[in-house]
């Protein structure tokens, strides 16, 4: 497949990026700062800009079979990045006609999982507390996303580690996994990219974990 990656130069953009190059897709990157993105590959092209403008990154999604996002906010101060940025690529993609987006969320934005206990419910609760500002940019973009005319698909992940791929986790769609508390950035790419041809993750929210 033809591949575009925004948020390349993140854990779980460049995560993506890696495994879909492995698996032979080609790949273009797109990135901010080229300094930062380490991945090579004889299938992949790095494309530098800074979303400003749907103009700029048409080229970037033209002719392209899906888009994944990993675009988002890096710390509090950050929120609302994940909106703005989100709403230039859906801008290109619907002027290039392009259809297939997936993007990652948050755990705590989906439903809660059903039969979770207090302790779960309670870490949900301050986390959503703390990140509240993050949150909201995230509901918002979600709503951009439900209000577009691209065949999207919204990846709640819970607690992000810096661990190996194992290929190994839960899925629930429209919903969360039951204690779902923790997954790897590679996993979760590994999920974005098994999701691409699901038809069944088109114009939803899935929770992902272990």
């Amino acid at each position: 497949m033809k591949l575009t990656v925004f948020g390349a130069t993140g854990g779980i953009g460049q995560e993506i990026v890696r495994q879909a190059l492995t698996t032979g897709h080609e790949v273009t990157a797109v990135v901010r700062d080229p300094a930062r993105f380490t991945v090579t590959g004889p299938n992949l092209t790095v494309v530098r800009d800074d979303l400003s403008a749907p103009e700029t990154v048409r080229p970037a999604v033209a002719g392209r079979d899906a888009v994944l996002s990993g675009l988002g906010a890096r710390s509090r101060k950050d929120a609302g990045v994940a909106t703005r940025l989100t709403r230039t690529v859906l801008d290109a993609m619907e002027a290039e006609g392009v259809r297939r987006l997936l993007v990652v969320s948050a755990g705590p934005v989906g439903p809660e999982a059903e039969g979770d206990g207090m302790l779960d419910r309670t870490m949900r609760g301050l986390v959503s507390a703390v990140l509240k500002d993050v949150y909201a940019d995230l509901r918002e973009m979600e709503a951009a996303l439900a209000g577009s005319a691209t065949d999207w698909t919204v990846v709640r992940p819970p607690r992000l580690q810096n661990k190996p791929l194992t290929g190994s986790y839960r899925t629930v769609v429209g919903g969360f996994p039951r204690r779902g508390r923790f997954i790897a950035r590679a996993d979760v790419a590994h999920a974005m990219l098994a999701m691409t041809e699901d038809p069944g993750t088109v114009k939803q929210g899935v929770g992902v974990a272990y």
